[in-house]
């Protein structure tokens, strides 16, 4: 019989799986401590647990991270983790420190379905959604890494669900994950600091507004439909103006609210000063953060970055307009870990639409 891998349970998931071995549900805190704050994996280290507790923890469950394949470390300081998961899939993970901060790009799928034409990963195809152990065992593996004492300052202060896949299609397993970064049993990140990168699952938007409060940000990239369509397929189901209503909805009632909208600039595609102004248009009224961010090439792409002039031009258009935009600074392009770039390593590539047909069933619910 397999045992429960219980590195993926948040609290409420850890006392259901104490209540049906017969065991109280106060346990639960006592183990979240143990494994994510400690990154004790064995049992009989559980010191202020029973004998008879840890001997039937050891024959039920284990606590089992996912296992780092590869570590590449950046001239500019950014580490990626190659991660391998089961039937020879793996995933990537990147590090990013900078002065008073380290942010945690977080996978959520082997690969993914979208299809986005400006992104990597979306060309790999896609494969599975990790279960919640897989996500929340990157944070694990980077403080391990990382060497993060227990009770020492937090190496990694933001979490980023922004690496390969679409989080809002592995909806339970992303939001289990999250509750875990938030806990302060666990993790103890404010949820200003831990933030959804979608690309714009309308629906589940507003289910996860209702179940988990978390920073959200929108893959964006245009301002009209028939280029976001162009460049992100599932602009087609839900277009810009259903978006960007939910993106309304979601800061609704929360005052320090703000909604982080992400912009790849794409020589000649989506740079020019009316883009720009369509850009303000359509923004108008929402609270935002505007993320421009220079794109990053990756191979069989006909995509190319736009200019450091152009990218100046388009951020002065926003900033005179009284918008707050910056321009993200890339990090790790030397090791192929920028934002875009993520591509892990999927087997099966032939799966995309029948999870395309699954999402459609999930958020027609």
């Amino acid at each position: 019989m397999a045992r429960t891998n219980l590195l993926g349970l948040d609290l409420k998931g850890l006392e259901a799986f104490f209540a049906e071995i017969g065991e109280k549900p106060f346990r639960a805190r006592q183990l979240l401590q143990w494994i994510h704050q400690y990154r004790i994996v064995d049992f009989a280290e559980m010191t202020n647990l029973s004998k008879a507790l840890r001997q039937k923890l050891t024959e039920s469950a284990e606590i089992a991270p996912p296992e780092v394949l590869q570590e590449h470390v950046s001239k500019d300081g950014t580490r990626k983790w190659i991660i391998r998961l089961s039937c020879g899939n793996s995933i990537e993970t990147v590090y990013i420190p900078e002065e008073g901060r380290g942010t945690l790009c977080v996978s959520s799928q082997v690969g993914c379905a979208l299809a986005c034409t400006f992104c990597s990963t979306a060309q790999q195809g896609f494969n599975r959604n990790l279960d919640a152990s897989e996500i929340i065992g990157q944070l694990w593996l980077a403080n391990e890494y990382l060497g993060k004492e227990p009770k020492g300052n937090r190496v990694v202060t933001n979490v980023v669900m922004m690496g390969m896949g679409e989080p809002l299609a592995n909806y339970n397993n992303v939001v289990m994950a999250m509750n875990l970064m938030r806990d302060d049993l666990a993790y103890g990140i404010s949820w200003r600091r831990v933030t959804l990168s979608t690309s714009g699952m309308v629906p589940m938007i507003d289910k996860l507004r209702e179940d988990c409060h978390v920073s959200l940000a929108i893959s964006l990239h245009a301002a009209n439909d028939k280029l976001r369509s162009e460049i992100i397929p599932l602009n087609d189901k839900y277009p810009i103006a259903e978006l960007l209503a939910a993106c309304k909805r979601y800061v609704e009632g929360h005052q320090r609210r703000h909604i982080t909208i992400e912009y790849v600039l794409l020589d000649g595609i989506n740079d020019s000063v009316q883009d720009a102004k369509d850009l303000m248009r359509i923004l108008k009224g929402l609270p935002t953060k505007i993320n421009l961010i220079p794109f990053n090439p990756f191979p069989g792409t006909s995509y190319r970055c736009s200019s450091k002039t152009v990218i100046s031009r388009f951020q002065k258009q926003l900033l005179d307009a009284n918008f707050v935009a910056t321009v993200r600074k890339t990090r790790g392009d030397d090791i192929v870990a920028a934002c875009g770039q993520l591509a892990g390593e999927v087997q099966d590539r032939t799966r995309r639409t029948q999870r395309i047909v699954q999402m459609e069933a999930l958020v027609a619910q």
